[in-house]
């Protein structure tokens, strides 16, 4: 939000609902270049400090917030939806090294993920993870079944579920991470199964809560990693 002579430019999420912008309508006209957002609760304190002019002209935000910074302030959970059949299948990732020659050392990770896992987890943040998977498993997906047990150790609890018996769930259509059941954080991988670095965000309570309730369900459901069998097959699915 920035304070401008005679008001104020506010950033919030569009409103798509035509029953809203009717209702709308029923206070107020909309001229051709307005549009209606919604904005969240915690952004009024600051609209209130912009209305009292005790905002300062030179004062910028913190800028789009990165996994780190979003998981540092999570205070009792993390969950991870997981719905592919494969992910970047670069170099890198160890998937292809696995696959030349059996390796399982090298994983996926980030340098600094373990860390981060460990930490959250001692602090008392609670860490799942589900994956729904199509059968028979992809290659890719036995690789990553392969090097999970590393996760675990960390700390994470991971929990599979196989796609034909999570169709009648309603799953998000993209991958995301849900910090406190409040941020969401979406990534979308191209049709390659590459990953472009591409994240959009959401704190609208409707939508935390539907996720939620979406992963709980698939939790329920899912089999500890311990106990799923990835050679696991049904004829005909």
């Amino acid at each position: 939000m920035w304070r401008a002579p005679g008001g104020a430019f506010i950033r919030g999420k569009t409103v798509t609902d035509p029953k809203f912008t009717a209702r709308f309508n029923t206070d107020v006209g909309k001229g051709d270049d307005e549009t209606d957002v919604w904005v969240p609760d915690r952004l009024f304190p600051a609209i209130r400090e912009a209305v009292d002019d005790a905002y300062k002209p030179d004062r910028v935000g913190e800028g789009p917030h990165d996994f780190k910074t979003l998981l540092n302030a999570a205070k009792r959970s993390v969950i991870r939806f997981e719905t592919r059949d494969a992910y970047d299948v670069s170099k890198a990732s160890g998937y292809e090294r696995w696959r030349q020659t059996g390796d399982l050392s090298e994983h996926r990770w980030t340098a600094d993920f373990p860390d981060m896992v460990r930490k959250a987890v001692a602090r008392g943040v609670s860490w799942r993870r589900v994956r729904i998977i199509s059968r028979p498993a992809s290659e890719y997906m036995r690789w990553e079944h392969a090097v999970t047990a590393k996760n675990v150790e960390l700390g994470e609890e991971i929990r599979w579920l196989w796609r034909d018996l999570a169709a009648d769930l309603l799953i998000p259509a993209a991958d995301c991470w849900v910090f406190d059941n409040r941020v969401i954080r979406w990534n979308f991988q191209r049709g390659d199964n590459s990953n472009p670095g591409l994240y959009t965000f959401s704190s609208d309570p409707r939508v935390a809560r539907d996720i939620a309730g979406a992963f709980e369900m698939a939790w329920v459901r899912g089999t500890p990693h311990a106990d799923f069998d990835i050679n696991s097959d049904v004829p005909g699915i």
